[in-house]
């Protein structure tokens, strides 16, 4: 859905991108790389079809995929 913004459950393209909230850290979808809080927080970005519900989460960044692979790699 990121990348075709087409879903592919239901075919529809109503699709919307739902980012994180730099103000929430502690909550939410979130990947974190440390135990520190605040620090290593990896957002996971949600696109959901307004169609049928459907949702996908993405991380959006290279550089935050490199930092995950580190991490659990």
């Amino acid at each position: 859905m990121k990348n075709t913004h087409t879903c592919p459950k239901c075919g529809g393209r109503n699709v919307i991108r739902v980012p994180d909230s730099p103000l929430r850290h502690a909550s939410g979808n979130n990947i974190y790389t440390t135990t520190v809080t605040l620090f290593g927080k990896i957002p996971v970005i949600r696109y959901v079809c307004c169609d049928c519900g459907y949702v996908e989460n993405w991380v959006e960044t290279q550089k935050e995929l490199d930092e995950i692979k580190q991490a659990f790699g």
